[in-house]
């Protein structure tokens, strides 16, 4: 399976390692990156268990595989804040969305 079928034409998502999710960050969410990911290490340093940095990093992996578009995702971000505040957001169905990008 080629790179380009298996992830829809996007880049494969940074290695799941802290150095590698930050460096793909977009600057603006790094600092929250920082701060959650030293609250773990400090977390898994008292009580021996890395499950809480493991999830953490595959949470922020996913931030920043989503952060390679960053139009995209700054305007997930406004979306997700108009929501938020429980503004309406314009949508289209997914038979739409899945033809606009040829899936």
């Amino acid at each position: 399976m080629t790179v380009g079928a298996e992830y829809h034409g996007q880049q494969p998502p940074p290695e799941a390692t802290p150095r590698a999710i930050r460096a793909a960050l977009l600057p603006e969410e790094a600092g929250d990156f920082d701060r959650e990911f030293r609250q773990a290490m400090a977390e898994a340093t008292e009580t021996l268990d890395l499950t809480g940095v493991l999830a953490l990093l595959r949470r922020w992996q996913r931030v920043a595989w989503s952060s390679q578009d960053e139009r995209a995702h700054r305007q997930m971000l406004r979306n997700a804040e108009q929501l938020a505040l429980g503004s309406d957001i314009a949508t289209e169905p997914w038979d739409v969305t899945k033809a606009r990008l040829g899936l």
